[in-house]
């Protein structure tokens, strides 16, 4: 649609004084629970605020086939452009609410317009979060965190011959493999000792790097940033080391994370600490506000019952069901097993499970022949699996992170065993 496209899109509805169910966030979990909502049959009505003029839209493509030009807008839309207003959900696009007023259960825009609300789901997600130090300011160092962010990269691709991009987490890693992909020479600049260290075992991190190094990208670990150079027109042309090394670049691509947005939710008195807390239904420590998806700390099963926040589609999804579910009475509580990927080069990661604080591994086939798993165990559970081109051992291993199997290590590593006939000690 050439609207859309042209960033011209906006919900005719208008906004009413007034919805039933106000939904404040536009992504993944904001939108799947007015879906959720309308597929239970609730007929009251729902607006659904979102701080982008779009409609909905899948926020894991960006780094990924968005960026790389592999897929249009249209084709990352949630849902197509006329499913809004045939459910009767008002999009509320390119609004931001400032402030909440839980006794009157009302929230006001940045607008000044005010809302009321018979309940209230949070679901904003979080802004990136970006360094701060001297010219972390320059026009041409950027974020992936939405469209506008992913658009002002492609536009100045056409003038880029180096990138850096700061940060070895996933977010990191795919904008550095697409770049690459798309011809451009790729430093990737990481704090730590290794990339992925906060999320994955050194085994896949290791095979991460070799594999980036082996497509030509240049990787510096426990190497932090102490600012960038700029000239006159306020352009960064490098990036300072702690070391007092500098990197000349054309582009600068920061993913270090995200901070969750809960300022008016914590304003309004909202229990927060890693984002806002939630009980086992999505409920916030205010009455009739729920919070969901990557903002919601919730107790999590999969890490021994620690509060949590996950940046996950799967999170972000079933949140909003058990969100749903609650405002129309029906019993429902989170228990979900988390699951992840990502796709860089011809290599599909899957995750299912959390391995922080695992405490030993198994690594399961040969990572030179670009297709094994690292099995993670905690007090000799399994706790979490990470699949690169094995989709077969992420298929059978959920069964065992669900359960807590203490599968046999002698059998595991033997990958003619399928891992759903491997033993259980």
């Amino acid at each position: 649609n050439s609207a859309i496209q042209a960033g011209k899109w906006h919900q005719g509805a208008g906004m009413k004084a007034f919805y039933d169910i106000l939904i404040v966030g536009a992504g993944h979990a904001g939108a799947q629970a007015a879906i959720a909502l309308r597929q239970k049959k609730f007929e009251g009505s729902i607006g659904l605020v979102g701080n982008e003029k779009y409609p909905p839209y899948e926020r894991p493509p960006l780094s990924k086939e968005y960026l790389a030009g592999d897929k249009p807008f249209e084709r990352i839309l949630l849902r197509p452009e006329s499913f809004w207003p045939e459910r009767e959900i008002d999009l509320l696009t390119g609004n931001r609410v400032s402030k909440i007023d839980p006794v009157a259960k009302k929230v006001t825009l940045t607008s000044d317009d005010e809302i009321g609300y018979g309940k209230l789901i949070w679901a904003t997600g979080g802004s990136p979060r970006m360094l701060d130090c001297p010219g972390s300011q320059a026009r041409n160092i950027h974020a992936v965190r939405s469209r506008a962010d992913v658009d002002k990269i492609m536009a100045a691709l056409p003038s880029v011959d180096k990138a850096v991009v700061v940060g070895g987490g996933y977010i990191g890693l795919e904008a550095a493999a697409v770049l690459t992909k798309l011809g451009k020479q790729v430093t990737i600049v990481e704090s730590l000792d290794r990339v992925l260290s906060r999320v994955a075992g050194e085994p896949l991190s290791r095979f991460y790097e070799a594999e980036h190094r082996r497509q030509g990208v240049t990787i510096e670990l426990e190497a932090s940033v102490s600012g960038f150079e700029t000239n006159d027109e306020g352009i960064a042309t490098a990036v300072t080391l702690a070391d007092g090394r500098t990197l000349a670049a054309d582009m600068f691509v920061v993913g270090i994370g995200i901070i969750p947005e809960t300022g008016p939710l914590v304003a309004a008195g909202a229990a927060t600490g890693n984002g806002v807390d939630v009980d086992s239904h999505c409920r916030t420590s205010l009455d009739d506000i729920y919070a969901i998806g990557d903002c919601a700390a919730h107790s999590n099963a999969f890490a021994d019952g620690a509060m949590i926040r996950l940046e996950s589609v799967q999170n972000a999804n079933d949140q909003a069901k058990v969100a749903a579910l609650d405002i129309i009475g029906e019993e429902a509580e989170y228990d979900s097993v988390p699951w992840f990927w990502s796709n860089q080069y011809d290599l599909k990661l899957q995750t299912v499970g959390l391995s922080a604080g695992h405490d030993s591994h198994v690594v399961r086939g040969d990572p030179d022949s670009r297709s094994f798993s690292v099995i993670y165990y905690r007090d000799g559970k399994v706790v979490a699996l990470d699949c690169v081109n094995a989709t077969k051992d992420y298929v059978q291993g959920r069964k065992a992170v669900v359960e807590g199997l203490n599968l046999d290590k002698n059998e595991l590593v033997d990958t003619d065993i399928p891992i759903k006939e491997v033993g259980v000690r």
